[in-house]
């Protein structure tokens, strides 16, 4: 493995690519952490520090604010994150298998494609503006949008008249969403891996250095503190392993399907004859059941709690209670969620008629299975046993944060990477990030980071689909650019802390 690493340098244009790529990603962390002009994030980050212990992370904004790399909390310029960018391009996905017009703009080729991602971006500023202007207006009263907040414990978010706040706050924002749009397209077509994946995944990781602090006070707590024993420090790290492992296998696990082509004559040449197979995901759905389920169950507590309030109804709000996270009410409606939604997403993205006949087009078929519509049944009995099993392996790895953070009293920043979301995204991205450099390494005649079982999804052709590496001088410049704006952010955090103290 290492030296494979040592060898993706070698090569001038992976090298390129990997370079532009931690580039991109540092500017992205920039705007992650450049305040708006009039906001004083202190109050919201010292809310979340005191809410962070009792499972507030884990609550719609918390979840948010993770998507954003932590710059909903910073009041920064991408608060807003990617998140609009993905919604549009969720919506369009979904729309495409209901509006027949963007159907056939899909099917379309290069050009359909492209006149779809137009929409999307479209689509992308018109969230932007509205989810930018509601978070405005809910930080003018926060405890709106932040359960618990009070002005006069932690102060107030905005310093400056509401209106002109208003305005340049939602230009600002805008322009931090498309920034992180447009650097998620260079890097995938420029640098290495899925752009706007590696912008979440690298938000996520942001929170790793603070999750390994705590994960020593948990361990190494001071004379007279609660510290957690060795023995629990053993199993954490037997099941972190587990689970890593167990993400690896359902992420990359598939039922390959066998299909046979029949031999046919073209003029004097005889076409097909070869044996191929279908693959399967276990995990088709991928994370988004688990997104769209932690979402839902947010509204009906909220709703029950206020009504319950307001008429004064204690065994409403002592039923909204119960549909917080650490109730066995809550954990059922999550698990009946996730297995809709993971059906759900499957029914409208997998299309097994589709499938069926575009092999009967080529001439293929499944051994033992007859074409066409037995074909499509077929699949489509394949895919509902499969979706089952990937269904019940995403409740248990969003359950597992839960058991540490409620049983061991383990912080929510530390058990977020024991499974849940964030962990499903990481190992998801980082796999596919490598099966590219891998790819790349293979080409070239270099060992890769597999040995045995090599990654062979990603196909020499979808790798050459990218667009051309940046030259290594422009890299290069680009590189001492953001070099001088590391040192200079060194240099005013360093005088801002000596100052403090």
């Amino acid at each position: 493995m290492f030296s494979a690493f040592t060898n993706s340098l070698k090569i001038p244009e992976l090298r390129s690519r990997i370079f532009y790529t931690l580039a991109l990603l540092f500017v992205a962390r920039v705007g992650a952490n450049i305040p708006l002009p009039g906001i004083d994030p202190k109050p919201l980050q010292d809310f979340f520090t005191a809410q962070t212990a009792n499972g507030a992370a884990g609550s719609a904004m918390g979840l948010y604010n993770m998507f954003t790399g932590g710059a909903l909390i910073k009041g920064a310029i991408c608060a807003l994150g990617i998140m609009p960018y993905i919604s549009a391009s969720i919506i369009f996905q979904l729309m495409t298998a209901v509006v027949p017009t963007l159907s056939r703009l899909q099917q379309e080729g290069d050009v359909g494609r492209q006149k779809l991602t137009q929409y999307t971006r479209y689509a992308t500023v018109a969230i932007c503006v509205v989810q930018g202007a509601l978070l405005i207006l809910a930080l003018e009263n926060p405890a709106r949008l932040f359960p618990g907040y009070s002005i006069e414990q932690y102060g107030a978010i905005i310093t400056v008249p509401k209106v002109w706040f208003l305005t340049t706050s939602v230009v600002f924002m805008t322009a931090g969403t498309l920034l992180l749009m447009w650097l998620g397209e260079q890097i995938t077509q420029r640098g290495i891996g899925n752009g706007v994946s590696l912008l979440i995944t690298v938000g996520i990781l942001a929170d790793f250095p603070g999750a390994m602090a705590a994960t020593y006070h948990l361990f190494f707590a001071p004379i007279g503190v609660a510290r957690l024993g060795p023995p629990i420090a053993i199993a954490m790290i037997v099941l972190f392993l587990v689970v890593t492992m167990g993400i690896i296998m359902v992420v990359q696990g598939q039922r390959k399907i066998p299909v046979q082509y029949a031999k046919r004559v073209v003029g004097n040449k005889v076409m097909g004859g070869q044996s191929s197979f279908l693959p399967l995901k276990v995990n088709y759905s991928g994370v988004m059941p688990v997104i769209f389920a932690s979402a839902i169950l947010l509204f009906p507590q909220q709703i029950l709690s206020s009504l319950g309030a307001a008429m004064k109804w204690n065994w409403l709000v002592e039923f909204s209670s119960g549909l917080l996270r650490g109730h066995w009410t809550y954990y059922t409606g999550y698990t009946v969620l996730i297995l809709f939604f993971s059906y759900f997403w499957v029914s409208v993205m997998f299309k097994p008629i589709q499938i069926a006949d575009d092999l009967k087009k080529y001439g293929g078929y499944i051994p033992g299975v007859r074409p066409g519509e037995p074909t499509a049944s077929f699949l489509d009995f394949i895919m509902t046993r499969l979706t089952l099993a990937g269904a019940i392996f995403l409740t248990v790895i969003a359950v597992i944060p839960d058991v540490l953070l409620f049983n061991l009293s383990v912080p929510q920043r530390v058990a977020a990477f024991f499974g849940g979301t964030g962990m499903l995204i990481n190992i998801g991205v980082i796999l596919d990030t490598m099966r590219q450099i891998e790819t790349f390494l293979l080409q070239r005649h270099y060992d890769g980071f597999l040995k045995k079982g090599r990654v062979r999804s990603r196909s020499a052709a979808s790798v050459g689909s990218v667009g051309d590496a940046a030259d290594l001088k422009a890299v290069a410049r680009l590189w001492a650019v953001l070099g001088f704006l590391f040192l200079l952010g060194m240099a005013a955090w360093t005088i801002k802390y000596v100052q403090a103290h």
